[in-house]
C-alpha cells in the first residue's frame, strides 16, 4: 500500500517572501548553515561532485529526525524531516518514508514557509462492485510500495524559492516478538546526505529489559549490505545507555559518516533487538484506566513433540537461485528436527511428488539422509498446482493422526512453500481457500512462505490466516535461506499447545482474541481488553494449555491499582486534547482493529465483511489511525499559523509511574495519588519568593520575621547550607529585569535557578528552572515543568504538577516546594521565576546555615523600645499593640535588629503574611553581609564564609 500525498502549491513571486523579518532571519540562518554542511561534504568528498550538482537544482534536506518511545512493546515513532529550496524558482520535494507494514499512521502535518497542513483521518467511502473487480484484475507488485514488511508513504510539495518545507510523520505499532527478541526498526534512506541526521529510542520496560542489542545496518543486496560479514558492531555514532527498566538508543552520524556507510544517502535499517524478564506465570498483566493488556510468554518448558509436512514448489519458475536457496534452508531445518518428530516431504509443480508414500516417518539418521538426497534430486519443471499440493499434505496429515497412535500434545503442521500463482489444476483462489479450510479442518496449522515478486500475496496470507497459521514473503534476490531457516525456528520448537486465557465475564468486556493453538517458543501471546468493574480491586486470570508432559492451569487475582507504575501519560502523535489517551488503551485499540481486518479478510459474507468493515472503520476514527478503511485527508490550519514545532513528546506520568521523559529509570512510590495542576498548596511560610522577598516563620512564637536581598543578575545565593551533616545545600541563582517605572530599584531580580544537592546516601542534585527540571543521582534524567509527574530516585523523591509546583522529599524527613510563576503577558519588569518554600525541616540539622537555613532551629526574640532606651521583652499576646511602634526590635543571637511591621505577600495559598520587616539587606538581622552568601557556582557547598566546596 502506498500513502500518496500529492499536494502543488503555485505561490506568486510576492507570497514567496517571508512575511517578517524574524523568519527572513530564521530562514537566513538556516540557508547559511546548510550552504556551510554542503561545503564540508564537497571539501571532504570530492567524489561527490555530481552529486552535490544535482543537489543544487533540487531541495536539500537540511534535517532528518526519528524519535521513538517504545512503553511495554508499543511503540510510537515521530519523523520529522525539513527540506530547504536554496535555488531561485520553486522546486517539488518529496519526502519518502519506509514504515512497518504492521503500523498503523497516527498523524501527519506538514509546514511550508508559514503555511501548516495538517492531516485529517476520516473514511473510505464504499467503493462500487465494479471498481472491486477492477481493483482484484491488477496483480499486486513491488510498486503498492511492500518490501519485506513495509510500506512506503509518500507526500510531494513544490517549495518557493529561498524557502522551507517540514514534514511530521507519527506512527504506532505493537512489537512482535520473534525468536525470544523483540525488534524495533527505523528505515533511514532520505536518498542524500543529511546534515543532521539523529535516530533516537527510548525504551521502558517495566518488568525489566535483557540483551538489548543494536546490530549494523541492514540493508538488501541489491542496496548493499553495509556491513563487513560477521560484523556484529553498531552502527558509528551509536550511542547506548541503559538501566534495569530503561534504554536510550542514539545513532547521530556526522556528514562524513554518512558516507561512509552510503553515499546515495540510503543507509538502511537501524534495528534495536531486546526481550524482558519474564516467568512461567500468567505473565504480565498491565492494567491502567479502565484497560487492562496482557503478555504471556512463558520460558523453560520441554518442547513438544511435532508432526510436519514440508509441502515445496519444484516448478519450472523455481529454477535457478530460488530453489537452490530453498534446499539449503531444508538441509539446515531437517538437521533440527528433534528424535521424537515425524516428518515427510512433498515436492509439486504441475505433478505431485510425495517422498514417503502414506506415512510419516520417526526422525533419524537414516530418515533425515534419504530426505536430503530427495530435496538434492528436486529439479524444476512444469507449472504450478497449490490445490492440488494442498490437499495431498492435508489427507497424508489427516491419515497419519487418525491411524497412528500419536500424542495428544502432539502439535501438527503444514509448512508450504511456493513462489508463484496456481496455473495448474484448481486457478480460482476462492475455491483454493475454501478446498483447503475442508481438508485441514482446523486439526492442524498451515504456514505459509512467499519467495519472489510473482506469488499471490492474498491467497498466501488468507490461507495462513484461515488455518491457525502465519505467512512470510521473501524477495529472491535476498539471503532467502537465512530467512527460510529463521521462520522455521520461529515455528519449530512448540511449548504449549490449547493455551485459553480466561477473565470474569462480569469484569471484563470487549477482549482480543484469547484461544491459541498453538504457542511457541520465542513467541509471545498478547491479550487486551476493558474493564467493565473499574471499582474492584483485582482482576482474576487463568490461563489453561497443555504441553508435552502435563496439562498447565495457572490462576493469579491481578492488583487494579489505580496509582500504578503503568501510569504513563502523554505519547507521541497525539494532538492537544488527547493527551488522556494512554498506551495500553492504545495497544487495545491495535490489537482489535487487526483482528477486525483478519476477520474480515477471512470471511466470504458479503454483509458479514460490512459490518466488521465499518466496525473496524469505526473505531480507526477515534483512534486516528489510517487503516485500509480510513485515509488521511490534508486540511490547511490557517495562513498565518506559527511554524510548524517539533513537539517529541516522550510519556509522561502525569502524576504517578515510571518515568521516561529522557532516559533514566526512576520509581514512583506506591500508594500515592496524582495531584491536581494548578492546586493551592498549603506550606510553611518559610520561603524565598518574588523579588526575592525572604520570609521565616517562628510557629512557637507567632509571628514571622521578612527581609529583602538587593543582588545583582547573575548571583547565586545559598539558602540552606546543611552539606557537612544532612548533605543537603540548596542554592537559587538569581536572573535580572527593570525596575517598574518611578520605583526606587535601580532593577528587579528574580529566582532563574534553584539547584538543591544532597550527598547522603549517594550523591545527587537537581537544577530546578521555569521549564525543566534535571534529576542526576548517576543516571540523568531531564523532566518537563509542564507535565505532571512523580519520579523517584534512590535519595529523593519528585513531585510535578505540571505548571504549578515541585515538591522535594529527601529522605522523608526533608521536603522543599518550589513554586513555578509563569506570565501569559509579562511587563518588561516581569521575568517567569521560582519561589523557594521549606515545607519540612526535621532533617537537617542544628548547624545548618544559609539565608533561610540558619534560622530553622534558632529562636529570635522580639523586643520594644521604650523612650528611655530599656529593653523590654515582648510577650506574644502583646505583638498585636506593637504594630503601630516603629522602634520595635527583635534580638537575634545577641545582635538588636530594628524591626518594622509589615504586610508581606506570599504564594503558600494564603495572599498575605504579617511580619516584622529588617531593612538593609537584613543586616544584623543574618550572620555577615549577604555578600558571604554568594556561592561560586551553582553546585558549591560550602556552609561558612570563605569555605567552598562541590558535590
Amino acid at each position: 500500500m502506498i500513502l500518496w500525498l500529492w499536494f502543488c502549491w503555485g505561490f506568486s513571486t510576492s507570497a514567496g517572501q517571508p512575511d517578517s523579518e524574524l523568519m527572513a532571519r530564521y530562514l537566513e540562518e538556516e540557508l547559511m548553515a546548510d550552504y556551510s554542511i554542503m561545503e564540508q561534504v564537497a571539501r571532504r568528498v570530492p567524489r561527490q561532485a555530481k552529486f552535490l550538482q544535482r543537489l543544487e537544482t533540487r531541495p536539500r534536506m537540511s534535517e532528518f529526525t526519528v524519535k521513538s518511545t517504545i512503553i511495554s512493546r508499543y511503540s510510537f515513532t515521530t519523523v520529522s524531516c525539513t527540506m530547504v529550496n536554496s535555488g531561485s524558482e520553486a522546486h517539488e520535494a518529496v519526502f519518502e518514508m519506509q514504515i512497518p507494514a504492521a503500523a498503523f499512521i497516527s498523524n501527519f502535518t506538514m509546514s511550508i514557509g508559514n503555511k501548516t497542513y495538517y492531516g485529517e483521518v476520516t473514511g473510505k467511502e464504499k467503493k462500487h462492485k465494479s471498481d472491486e473487480k477492477a481493483r482484484h484484475k491488477k496483480p499486486p507488485s513491488s510498486t503498492d510500495g511492500r518490501e519485506n514488511g513495509y510500506e512506503t508513504f509518500k507526500a510531494s510539495v513544490f517549495i518557493p524559492r529561498k524557502m522551507q518545507a517540514k514534514f511530521l510523520l507519527h506512527y504506532e505499532e505493537l512489537l512482535q516478538r520473534r525468536l525470544g527478541k523483540y525488534e524495533y526498526t527505523v528505515s533511514i534512506r532520505p536518498q542524500q546526505l543529511v546534515g543532521r541526521l539523529r535516530v533516537e529510542v527510548n525504551i521502558l520496560e517495566n518488568s525489566g529489559i535483557v540483551s538489548l542489542e543494536v546490530p549494523p545496518l541492514r540493508n538488501s543486496k541489491h542496496k548493499g549490505n553495509g556491513k563487513v560479514e560477521g560484523d556484529v558492531s553498531p552502527p558509528p555514532s551509536t550511542v547506548v545507555g541503559h538501566t534495569k527498566t530503561l534504554a536510550k538508543v542514539t545513532f547521530n552520524p556526522s556528514v562524513v559518516e554518512q558516507t561512509r556507510i552510503a553515499r546515495n544517502g540510503i543507509l538502511g535499517d537501524f534495528i534495536i533487538r531486546y526481550d524482558v524478564n519474564r516467568e512461567l506465570s500468567v505473565g504480565d498483566v498491565q492494567i491502567l484506566n479502565g484497560y487492562f493488556v496482557h503478555y504471556f510468554a512463558p520460558t523453560d518448558l520441554p518442547p513438544l513433540p511435532k508432526n510436519v509436512v514440508f509441502v515445496l514448489d519444484s516448478s519450472a519458475s523455481m529454477v535457478g537461485t530460488k530453489l537452490k536457496q530453498t534446499k539449503e534452508a531444508l538441509f539446515t531445518i531437517l538437521q533440527d528436527l528433534r528424535p521424537e518428530d515425524h516428518f515427510n516431504i512433498i515436492g509439486f509443480s504441475n505433478r505431485i511428488k510425495v517422498w514417503q508414500q502414506d506415512r510419516l516417518v520417526p526422525v533419524s539418521p537414516n530418515n533425515i539422509r534419504d530426505a536430503k538426497k530427495y530435496i538434492h534430486n528436486m529439479s524444476p519443471t512444469g507449472g504450478t498446482n497449490i490445490n492440488g499440493a494442498l490437499q495431498t499434505g492435508a489427507k497424508l496429515l489427516n491419515d497419519y493422526i487418525a491411524q497412528n497412535d500419536i500424542d495428544a500434545r502432539s502439535v501438527s503442521l503444514i509448512i508450504f512453500l511456493t513462489d508463484g500463482r496456481p496455473t495448474v489444476g484448481e486457478t480460482q483462489s476462492s475455491k483454493i481457500l475454501s478446498n483447503t479450510k475442508d481438508a485441514i479442518r482446523d486439526k492442524f496449522c498451515l504456514f505459509t512462505i512467499g519467495i519472489g515478486n510473482d506469488v499471490d500475496h492474498r491467497l498466501l496470507e488468507r490461507m495462513a490466516l484461515e488455518n491457525c497459521g502465519m505467512t512470510r514473503h521473501f524477495q529472491e534476490d535476498e539471503d532467502a535461506a537465512s530467512h527460510l531457516k529463521g521462520f522455521y525456528d520461529e515455528i519449530g520448537t512448540p511449548l504449549l499447545s490449547d493455551i485459553r486465557v480466561d477473565y470474569p465475564e462480569d469484569n471484563v468486556e470487549q477482549v482480543t482474541q484469547n484461544f491459541f493453538p498453538n504457542y511457541f517458543n520465542g513467541s509471545e501471546i498478547i491479550i487486551a481488553g476493558k474493564l467493565i468493574n473499574r471499582t474492584s480491586d483485582s482482576l482474576h486470570v487463568e490461563v489453561t494449555a497443555s504441553n508435552s508432559k502435563k496439562y498447565i492451569l495457572l490462576k493469579t487475582d491481578v492488583a487494579i491499582d489505580l496509582p500504578s507504575r503503568n501510569d504513563i501519560r502523554g505519547v507521541p502523535g497525539l494532538e492537544d486534547g488527547k493527551g488522556d489517551k494512554n498506551y495500553i488503551e492504545r495497544a487495545w485499540s491495535y490489537l482489535t482493529i487487526k483482528e477486525l481486518l483478519n476477520s474480515r479478510l477471512k470471511s466470504d459474507d458479503n454483509q458479514e465483511k460490512d459490518y466488521l468493515m465499518e466496525k473496524a472503520k469505526s473505531m480507526a476514527l477515534t483512534y486516528n489511525f489510517v487503516t485500509p478503511f480510513t485515509v488521511l485527508k490534508m486540511r490547511e490550519a490557517g495562513l498565518h499559523s506559527e511554524p510548524l514545532q517539533e513537539e517529541f513528546i516522550s510519556p509522561s506520568t502525569d502524576g504517578i509511574g515510571e518515568k521516561l521523559q529522557s532516559l533514566q529509570g526512576h520509581k514512583a512510590p506506591p500508594g500515592i495519588r496524582r495531584q491536581q495542576d494548578k492546586q493551592r498548596i498549603k506550606i510553611s511560610k518559610t520561603s524565598a519568593d518574588g523579588d526575592p522577598h525572604f520570609v521565616i516563620d517562628f510557629p512557637s512564637s507567632k509571628f514571622s520575621i521578612c527581609f529583602n536581598i538587593d543582588g545583582e543578575p547573575g548571583d547565586i545565593l545559598r539558602l540552606v547550607s546543611d552539606h557537612k551533616e544532612s548533605g543537603v545545600t540548596v542554592n537559587g541563582q538569581l536572573i535580572g529585569a527593570p525596575a517598574p517605572p518611578n520605583g526606587h530599584k535601580k532593577h528587579r531580580t528574580y529566582f532563574s535557578t534553584i539547584t538543591i544537592l544532597s550527598n547522603k546516601p549517594e550523591r545527587s542534585y537537581l537544577e530546578i528552572t521555569p521549564k525543566r527540571i534535571i534529576l542526576d543521582d548517576g543516571e540523568r534524567l531531564l523532566l518537563s515543568c509542564d507535565r505532571s509527574a512523580i519520579v523517584q530516585s534512590r535519595s529523593l523523591e519528585l513531585s510535578i504538577s505540571a505548571n504549578s509546583n515541585i515538591t522535594v522529599t529527601i529522605r522523608d524527613t526533608i521536603s522543599f516546594v518550589i513554586l513555578i510563576h509563569h506570565y501569559k503577558k509579562p511587563a518588561p519588569y516581569q521575568r517567569d521565576h521560582l519561589g523557594f518554600y521549606i515545607s519540612n525541616s526535621k532533617g537537617l540539622s542544628s548547624v545548618s546555615h544559609g539565608l533561610l537555613g540558619q534560622f530553622l532551629n534558632h529562636e529570635v526574640k522580639l523586643l520594644q523600645e521604650s523612650l528611655n532606651t530599656s529593653h523590654q521583652q515582648v510577650g506574644q499576646n502583646q505583638t498585636e499593640a506593637l504594630q503601630p511602634n516603629p522602634t520595635n526590635t527583635l534580638k537575634v543571637k545577641g545582635r538588636l535588629v530594628p524591626v518594622v511591621w509589615k504586610q508581606r505577600r506570599i504564594y503558600n495559598g494564603q495572599q498575605e503574611v504579617d511580619c516584622w520587616f529588617a531593612k538593609n539587606n537584613a543586616d544584623k538581622l543574618i550572620d555577615g553581609s549577604y555578600k558571604d552568601y554568594l556561592a561560586s557556582h551553582p553546585f558549591d557547598t560550602g556552609n561558612s564564609f570563605g569555605t567552598i566546596n562541590s558535590l
